[in-house]
């Protein structure tokens, strides 16, 4: 059940999005359009069970390439692959300390989103040469979250998915985001252009860090030579059906960087570049 409904979820969420980058597009002349290609630098942490509320708490490193087409001086739509690592603890972060639970993640992040600058912007304008801009959109990420001491954690399933527990069956390493946020645009000369931009993504999936739903083992039962059970339960000190995390919660995961793109101009003749925005 809760898998079709983030299935469905999911296909909303692409279709208003992919229709509203289309009406973008539809809206604008070619001839006065431009694109950008360039690479992000940066930072990279997460938001779930095993950091409920701190920001920047483990911050990872992130980097990756971007696509930007400018539609006109106010919008533009933004393609990137950004590769970004994400990691948490009970012992640094975590609400219940006696879970003594981890994990760190790769994160594979494309997002296509539509970028609106508060005033007009165009790189390589003297008199344009800069603007704050927000953004929103899709992300479709891929994860696969493993101990600080490297045992794959959806392989072993630790709330009882491998063995049908509570109905459970082992959870996907993709999903989908919403992706938002906002940054500053400067030129720093005709082609190239520097910018910062801060980055979060609500997914819609709860397994980032491996933790959901409640224990599935007798802590007193667990046998600490076997990683399938320890790792479910570091502590023994849990019961069956006991709480381990909060299902009605997904996590989030934040992008943070700075980027340098360089500019093609996509118009036809001379002409039109002598009448760029400026």
């Amino acid at each position: 059940m809760i898998q079709n409904t983030i299935k469905y979820m999911s296909k909303l969420i692409l279709k208003a999005s992919m229709g509203f980058i289309f009406i973008l597009l539809l809206s604008v002349n070619v001839k006065s359009q431009t694109m950008e290609i360039g690479g992000m630098v940066g930072g990279s942490y997460y938001l779930g069970e095993l950091n409920p509320a701190l920001p920047y708490n483990q911050t990872q490193l992130a980097y990756g390439g971007l696509l930007r087409y400018n539609l006109n001086p106010r919008w533009s739509v933004k393609f990137n692959y950004y590769r970004a690592k994400v990691q948490g603890s009970d012992e640094t972060g975590g609400s219940v300390k006696d879970r003594n639970l981890d994990f760190k993640s790769d994160i594979n992040d494309f997002s296509l989103v539509a970028e609106f600058n508060f005033w007009e912007y165009y790189t390589g304008s003297k008199k344009n040469y800069f603007a704050p801009f927000l953004y929103g959109g899709l992300t479709y990420f891929t994860f696969k979250p493993v101990s600080y001491s490297g045992v794959e954690l959806q392989a072993i399933g630790t709330e009882g998915q491998n063995v049908g527990f509570n109905g459970r069956s082992p959870y996907n390493q993709f999903s989908f985001a919403l992706a938002f946020g906002f940054g500053i645009k400067y030129s720093l000369s005709k082609k190239l252009a520097l910018a910062f931009e801060w980055g979060m993504r609500k997914t819609l999936t709860d397994y980032i860090d491996d933790i959901s739903t409640t224990f599935y083992l007798e802590g007193q039962n667990i046998n600490p030579d076997i990683s399938d059970e320890i790792l479910s339960d570091p502590t023994m000190s849990h019961d069956a059906y006991m709480q381990r995390g909060n299902d009605n919660n997904n996590d989030w995961y934040n992008i943070t960087g700075v980027t340098v793109t360089y500019k093609f101009d996509l118009r036809s003749n001379k002409r039109c570049n002598s009448t760029s925005w400026k």
